[in-house]
Formats: structure tokens, sequence, C-alpha cells
């Protein structure tokens, strides 16, 4: 059975993505402990928060760099799929705790909401002000792996939030340092906190049904189906399953009952032909195909296995 494969990655860039992740690691240490320190002496729960996502951004970044790792290495008898989904995994837990830490930080707002505290806005305006300097370069290192890689893009989000975040508490640490209005401090913690949900449960959504072997939302089987049995000599295309093994690989595999007892070779002009059309209309670089005639099975295009 031959398959097609779909590689965007040269090996350069991925050595690249490994440093860029790296310099990320280290930057985000560095802001983690600033912020931690500059907190606690200021008493800037929006600080501390911003604090608290940073060393989030740390925790994964590294699952992301590990991850990253993993999915080049090259598959054996014990994982015929090699690591692939440790990407997507990673992605997937990344975005969870993105939206576990957002829902912490919504109660911590409402309770300092409910009693504002004086806060030492010098401390703020300058952390904030070094947090969006490192986490502006750490969005630029991996902007561009953010565009073709779901777990780089899960990397990326972490730290745009952060960027985000660091420019809200530096206008927050502007607004009390000028005009003394602390509640300022727990308005923008919670207005982190809602974005964090929303990018955090988009991302979710998207590694979740990769890791469930959803169906691809571009692809419509039917469609599929309509176009595989107009082909001369197949009477139907049935028992069909597609899948996304990562974001590079979209897998088929299907029954396909002939009408007539074709031979070996016939079925493997056909199976060319197959691949040529699911690759060019649905993105489809993996075909497994098992031929049938006169087989009494179920014709039903999804059959629950």
């Amino acid at each position: 059975m031959t398959h097609k494969h779909a590689h965007n990655h040269s090996h350069s860039h991925q050595k690249l993505t490994g440093r860029n992740l790296l310099l990320s690691i280290l930057l985000n240490i560095i802001i983690t402990a600033a912020q931690v320190i500059g907190g606690l002496v200021s008493g800037s729960l929006s600080l501390l928060s911003d604090a608290l996502h940073n060393f989030s951004d740390v925790l994964s970044l590294i699952v992301s760099y590990f991850a990253n790792r993993l999915a080049k290495k090259e598959a054996s008898i014990k994982r015929t799929f090699g690591f692939k989904r440790a990407e997507i995994m990673a992605a997937f837990i990344n975005a969870a705790s993105l939206m576990v830490i957002a829902i912490i930080l919504i109660f911590e707002a409402i309770e300092r909401l409910q009693n504002p505290q004086e806060i030492s806005a010098q401390i703020v305006i300058i952390l904030s002000g070094i947090a969006i300097l490192g986490n502006g370069l750490s969005v630029l290192l991996l902007k561009r792996d953010s565009k073709v890689n779901m777990n780089m893009r899960s990397a990326y989000l972490h730290l745009i939030t952060d960027l985000m975040a660091s420019v809200a508490v530096l206008a927050g640490g502007l607004l009390m340092r000028f005009y003394n209005v602390f509640w300022v401090d727990s308005v923008l913690t919670f207005a982190i906190a809602i974005y964090l949900v929303i990018v955090g449960y988009d991302l979710l959504k998207r590694s979740f049904r990769i890791l469930m072997l959803y169906t691809p939302d571009t692809i419509e089987v039917k469609n599929i189906v309509t176009i595989i049995n107009a082909l001369p000599k197949i009477k139907s295309i049935h028992h069909v399953h597609v899948w996304q093994l990562n974001e590079e690989e979209t897998h088929l595999e299907a029954h396909i009952d002939f009408e007539t007892n074709i031979q070996v070779s016939e079925f493997g002009t056909i199976l060319s032909e197959i691949e040529d059309i699911l690759h060019k209309k649905f993105g489809i670089n993996h075909v497994t195909l098992q031929p049938e005639f006169g087989k009494k099975d179920n014709k039903d295009i999804i059959v629950q296995d």
C-alpha cells in the first residue's frame, strides 16, 4: 500500500524552533521571578496574576519543547507512529492549564475587588515594562512557527496573552500612580482571565478533536463517497474512517466493493487514482483501502468497529 506524505518543516527549521523555545523559556523564568518579588513587595494582585500566568508559560513552554523533540523521533516496532501526537498532547495540556489558571484569577479578582488594597504603583510600572519587553521578544521568536504548528501555537498564545496582560498591568500601574484608582488592579485581572478562558477554550477544543479522532471540519465524508463511487468499476466505498494523526497528516481508511473480480495490478492503478483525488481535493495524504468483491459485510458509509 502506497502513502503520500506532506511535510512542512525542514531539519534546520526544527532546530530553530527548539532554540527559540529555549530562549523563550529562559526569558519567562526571569520575568516570573521578577514579577513574583515585585507583586509581593507592591501588593499588586494583577502583577502576581501576571506572574502566575508567566509561570504557567514556563511550564507550557517546557512541555512544548520536549513535545517538539519527541515528535522528531522515528517510529519503531513498539511505537509504529513514533511520537507524532506529542505536540497535540502538549497543546491540549497547555490549553487546559490556561483555563484553570484563568478561573483561579477570576475568583481572586472578585475577592480583591470587594476589599481593595493600596498598591505600590512604581514597582508595578517598572516590572510590567520589563515583562512587555521579554514577552514581546518571545512572541517574535515563535510567531512564524505558530502559523503551521498547533503545539507552537499553544505556546505562542500563552505568550501573546502574557504580553497583553503586561500591557494592561502597565496601564493599571499608571492609573494607580497618577490617580490612586486601586480598584483598577482587580478589574484588569478579571479582564485578563476572561480573555484567557476564550483563547484557551478554542485551542482545547481543536486539540481535543484531533486526539479523539474526529473527522476534520474541512472534510465532508459524503462528498468523498460521492466522488469515489462515480469512478469506473467501483460499486461502493463504505466503512469509512477519516482522522488526523497530527496537523500534517490526515488519514483515510475504507472498504471498496468492486463490480467485478479485478486483478491486483488493476487495483493498484485504481488506488493511485483515488490517492491523487483525495490528496488534491481533500488534503488526505495517507490512504488505506481494503478491496472487496461479493463480500457479505456492512455496506454503510460509517460502521462502528
